[in-house]
């Protein structure tokens, strides 16, 4: 297919592919599927060999949220039947990472709930971040605390935080549909806080909301312009007690035709497979290893994922290995560039840029989020398949699977151990 010879050339390159060629990737049939998974695979594997990083969430805080996210258990009004609990102390944080640290993550991420920290509750991560640092040596820590005031950044980063966490989610055209106590500019300011305070800025999204193939191009481009170091794809968790509960508008195919995208528009940044990836790819969850390089390990902040063992099982089975904690996830270009550094005035910012610049090596109004067609397509008959938007409700074709949301009873806030 003349698309994806462009596409595979261009994410060699680090060319950055048209809008209309990201929708096309998203207007693949499943007879195509294969080929698209193919061709995104040479990309991944020409930036980051075969190799995954394993993270680790702790959530911290959870529940109780004051924000109206539909996507989000945690959400105001919420009535799923989630765990609730209020702050961990430092040593049970620490005690909760060590397990996904002995599993082989290389990141923590450490997860709150809420619209974003007080002062006081950045002292309480602060000292956990310590903690989790004196006991684990090397290992990388990402803060998602929500919206981040002034000075705030600054403090997680003297602290020993090496990230910060704050998705977009959606597109800016239809974000004020899925919540209204912040907006879409909220969460952009606070990605680019992190970026001045000198943390590795981890952004990515939600699928699966109803979303046309245009929102889901607009936010990977959005995001593109940001320029995170990495890109967390969540499909949506359709919670029962939640505004979006009946939205089960994703399949296996879909999924992956997303996780393409995103590679070919950010080819050289770390793209994660995040929240939902047992409900939505299932038994197709190893191909997907071809398109990204970073996943979660074990369960994720209010529901539970697969066993950690079956996460490595899955990985070594594939014919990929995990990333080693000496090893940069990066690629060179990206690594050695200055914090801060978004590309010059001839050569726009962007995930995929010539010339962009990047950073080391992860969504909520607070921290509630883990975190058809062919060829080289008319841009008119793109635009008038996106029309009929949105296109997994017709590929849905079945009954919502509730079977497959399991909520999270064990690990941190419970007296069971973790899933790692």
């Amino acid at each position: 297919m003349d698309l994806l010879n462009t596409l595979v050339d261009k994410g060699l390159r680090r060319e950055l592919p048209t809008r209309e060629e990201a929708l096309a990737v998203l207007a693949t049939s499943d007879d195509e599927l294969l080929d698209v998974v193919a061709a995104a695979g040479k990309v991944r594997r020409q930036w980051f060999g075969r190799r995954v990083k394993l993270n680790y969430l702790v959530n911290l805080k959870s529940g109780l949220c004051p924000e109206d996210c539909s996507y989000c258990s945690q959400r105001l009004g919420s009535k799923a039947g989630i765990l609730k609990y209020t702050w961990l102390k430092p040593e049970e944080a620490s005690k909760a990472a060590a397990a996904g640290v002995a599993g082989g993550a290389k990141r923590v991420c450490l997860v709150a709930s809420g619209r974003g920290p007080t002062d006081r509750d950045v002292d309480r991560v602060t000292k956990t971040i310590e903690a989790i640092k004196e006991e684990n040596e090397g290992i990388e820590v990402c803060a998602c605390l929500g919206l981040l005031s002034g000075g705030q950044a600054d403090r997680l980063r003297t602290a020993g935080a090496d990230a910060y966490n704050h998705n977009l989610n959606t597109s800016e055209e239809t974000y004020g549909a899925i919540t209204t106590t912040h907006t879409y500019a909220d969460r952009v300011e606070t990605v680019q806080q992190a970026q001045a305070a000198g943390l590795s800025a981890c952004s990515g999204l939600i699928a699966g909301m109803g979303e046309s193939d245009k929102d889901l191009v607009d936010v990977v481009f959005a995001l593109r312009d940001l320029d995170p170091d990495s890109v967390p794809v969540n499909f949506l968790i359709p919670f029962e007690g939640t505004p979006l509960a009946k939205e089960w508008n994703l399949t296996p195919q879909r999924c992956l035709r997303i996780l393409a995208m995103v590679r070919f528009v950010c080819p050289d940044v770390e793209v994660r497979l995040a929240g939902g990836r047992e409900v939505h790819l299932r038994s197709m969850q190893p191909l997907a290893l071809h398109l990204v390089n970073s996943i979660f390990l074990g369960d994720y902040l209010t529901s539970e994922g697969q066993a950690g063992q079956a996460d490595l099982d899955m990985i070594a089975d594939a014919g990929f290995e995990v990333e080693g904690a000496g090893t940069t996830t990066l690629p060179r270009h990206r690594a050695d560039a200055p914090v801060g550094g978004c590309g010059t005035p001839a050569e726009p910012a962007g995930c995929g840029t010539q010339e962009s610049a990047g950073r080391g090596s992860h969504g909520g109004g607070g921290g509630c989020g883990p975190c058809g067609g062919h060829g080289e397509q008319d841009p008119v008959a793109v635009a008038d398949a996106d029309a009929d938007a949105p296109a997994a409700r017709s590929e849905a074709n079945g009954a919502p699977r509730t079977d497959l949301v399991a909520v999270r009873r064990r690990g941190a806030g419970t007296d069971l151990a973790p899933n790692a």
